[in-house]
């Protein structure tokens, strides 16, 4: 029998139970709410204020007197804007871009808005706007150039370039099309690797950086809308592991148009390119460009002028490289920020531009886990870190010797952080297990200056959020595990109570911190006599490479064992009846579903799996290669880690969920599992949305909800 050391430390929620408040609901959790909060912020260059959209309205806030004033409505720049064409198919690699966003001019005395996709220029002073562009193509990424005389813009598969003082158009690239995307990103890039744009201006406002990705030899996988009269083909382009990626360069085009000059950076098939960014002097771009198994990166410097590229730096890792955005140049051209997880976790390093190595600004045995602000006239950079805890994140700063560190964010929990370009103020969003979301406004030395948005405790009035207990688990081999606790309403530690295992599992994900988790199905499930339990498994984010790194080219084994190191502790608890327990995941949390009810078919009665991978052949390529490799190279792993070997193991009941849609996990996943279980002579339920992706959202959650619900009631009590 395993040995254990548990700490519950059990949440003092205000918002407890009182005679006044109701169960939450199926109902209460997907209502819809008229009110809304604010959206993201974007500093104003000088720091002193912030814009924010709120219910389609573009709002200015002032740091130093907390007031705020309505600049734009959406609403009236979409009535003004040209009725874009339906394409002719689905656009999959756009789905994901907001057609309504807003950005800063250099100067601060603009702002440029995408509505209904047109352009607008909005005046700050007066609110009052010019229409940039009217087309029934959508304008989209649009940037203003450092010098705020041009607008840059993507349409269709081409670059192109506005001048705002004549309102002259010139395009900048001719040869784009369905599968040449000029400055245009395919679906798996920005998925995987994170990029959100595919141009950049020189600081000198002179030219553009810009990605070209040719898909064509990317396979197509043959989504369909059945819904209609005649069911419609919206064929996606989706690289498979060991499929051809998109190949990709970098060009740098002048403003005014011409040809583009081609940067050398090597053969362009077997390589990704992760980031693009310019140097200050604009005689320069930097590439960061992994290949493809993604254990080697390259950090490259390309001649603006020439073309011609040189290698400044290089990671090679045992693993992967875990791509990051933490390049930072600084403004006087000599020196440069990097990340990187060289020592196990991911710290923070200062080079010079030649490459040569200056300081390691952070380490220990915790992660930063992003960079906030550089302050060079002070020689200090602010990032969030878990050093305080796996479960916190918390405002840092540090000098460029790394020494002289100082938290700045105070009370436990997770903080959020948006600073000024000037680094004098920060918004924080911060909440723990026992207090919603609030963002505060406070100056660099963390003193609170205004409450910008109050703690919404209104759904704390009226139902009963039943409290989060973080509970410590140690596995045979001393590793701490982290895990979340709702015990049901009217918790009577005499009484035996079913338990549900929520569970994702994966890599670049956690799930148990402290920070408000919200009114969801967990709850439902507690106010239904569930004990509701999550458990963060080796494999997972925030406790360091080596930590996460377990899971290479054998993903599924050991996220299963640290599961099992946490049923075995809810075992030991007297009140936890773990011979009434069930499972349900989402995504990678549908895989370790059918994988634990496949790899491990006594420990639960029944599992809901949705959206589940179900052999990794089937996923995306960047991803899986990057934990799993090529399946020519380890192919025996990848057919030991598909359930759909195991399906004959299956005894638990099982429900399985996916949407016929889905352009992330393929339901020919879900097909190949109900393949297999049938020719097993195996049962099990199956539900199915059609004209959805990944997610279920809308109307349609209510029912999802329910089902799952009922699913558990039936076959876990």
């Amino acid at each position: 029998m395993h040995k254990f050391v548990a700490v519950a430390i059990a949440c003092l929620i205000s918002l407890s139970a009182s005679a006044q408040t109701k169960p939450v609901t199926i109902e209460a959790i997907t209502a819809t709410h008229t009110a809304t909060k604010p959206g993201p912020i974007h500093w104003a260059p000088d720091g002193k204020r912030f814009a924010y959209e709120q219910d389609k309205e573009i709002w200015i806030y002032d740091a130093p007197s907390g007031t705020k004033r309505q600049l734009v409505s959406f609403r009236d720049l979409e009535a003004k804007a040209v009725k874009v064409l339906s394409p002719e198919a689905f656009d999959w690699q756009n789905r994901r871009i907001s057609e309504q966003s807003f950005r800063w001019s250099g100067s601060g005395k603009e702002m440029l808005a995408s509505a209904g996709g047109d352009l607008f220029l909005v005046h700050i002073d007066s609110g009052k706007w010019d229409q940039l562009t009217a087309t029934p193509d959508a304008e989209r990424d649009p940037k203003f150039s450092p010098d705020d005389r041009f607008v840059s813009f993507r349409r269709d598969h081409d670059l192109y370039c506005i001048e705002i003082a004549g309102a002259k158009v010139t395009r900048l690239t001719h040869d784009g099309s369905p599968t040449l995307l000029n400055a245009e990103l395919d679906w798996v890039y920005p998925e995987e690797l994170e990029l959100g744009t595919a141009h950049w201006w020189s600081p000198d406002s002179k030219r553009i950086a810009y990605l070209q990705l040719d898909s064509s030899l990317e396979p197509i996988y043959p989504q369909a809308d059945v819904l209609k009269l005649r069911a419609r083909l919206e064929p996606e382009r989706y690289p498979q592991p060991g499929d051809p990626n998109a190949e990709a360069r970098v060009g740098i085009v002048p403003v005014e148009g011409g040809e583009t000059r081609w940067t050398d950076l090597g053969e362009p098939r077997g390589y990704l390119t992760a980031r693009v960014a310019w140097l200050p002097d604009s005689k320069a771009v930097a590439v960061e460009r992994l290949n493809r198994i993604q254990n080697r990166l390259d950090l490259l410097f390309a001649d603006a002028s020439t073309g011609a590229a040189r290698t400044v730096l290089h990671e090679e890792d045992p693993y992967w490289i875990n791509v990051n955005d933490d390049l930072r140049f600084l403004k006087n051209g000599k020196q440069f920020l990097w990340g990187s997880e060289r020592d196990g976790f991911h710290h923070l390093y200062l080079y010079s531009i030649d490459g040569r190595p200056l300081h390691q600004l952070t380490r220990g045995e915790w992660e930063v886990t992003a960079v906030d602000g550089i302050d060079e006239a002070g020689e200090e950079v602010f990032y969030t870190s878990t050093e305080e805890s796996p479960l916190e994140r918390q405002l840092y700063s540090v000098r460029f010797d790394g020494k002289h560190r100082r938290k700045i964010t105070s009370g436990h929990g997770t903080h959020s952080i948006v600073i000024s370009p000037d680094r004098e103020y920060y918004l924080d969003t911060a909440s723990n297990l026992s207090a919603p979301p609030s963002q505060t406004l406070h100056r660099r030395d963390g003193s609170q200056v205004h409450v910008f948005h109050e703690a919404d405790g209104t759904k704390g009035e009226e139902y009963e959020i039943l409290p989060s207990e973080i509970h410590k688990v140690k596995a045979p081999d001393g590793t701490l595990l982290y895990a979340r606790m709702i015990k049901p309403a009217a918790f009577a530690p005499a009484k035996k109570y079913p338990v549900i295992v929520e569970i994702y599992g994966g890599p670049h994900a956690q799930t148990v911190y402290d920070r408000w988790p919200g009114m969801g199905l967990e709850q439902v499930l507690a106010h239904r006599g569930f004990l509701v339990w999550q458990l963060d498994n080796r494999g997972s984010s925030g406790r360091g490479h080596k930590w996460e790194s377990v899971i290479f080219r054998n993903m599924g084994a050991r996220e299963l064992e640290d599961q099992k190191v946490g049923v075995a502790y809810l075992k030991s608890l007297a009140f936890a009846d773990t011979s009434h327990m069930g499972i349900s995941g989402w995504s990678y949390g549908g895989y370790m579903t059918l994988y634990a009810l496949t790899n491990a078919p006594d420990l639960f009665r029944a599992g809901i799996a949705g959206a589940p991978v179900t052999h990794w052949r089937n996923y995306d390529s960047i991803y899986t290669e990057r934990y799993m490799g090529l399946p020519a190279e380890n192919p025996e792993a990848y057919e030991r880690t598909s359930p759909i070997t195991r399906a004959a193991d299956l005894s638990a009941k099982l429900l399985l969920i996916h949407n016929l849609e889905d352009d992330n996990v393929h339901f020919q996943n879900t097909m190949q599992m109900m393949d297999a279980l049938e020719r097993a002579g195996k049962q099990f339920q199956l539900m199915l949305y059609p004209q959805k992706a990944h997610g279920v959202s809308g109307t349609i959650r209510r029912h999802l909800y329910e089902m799952m619900t009922e699913f558990f009631e039936t076959n876990v009590k």
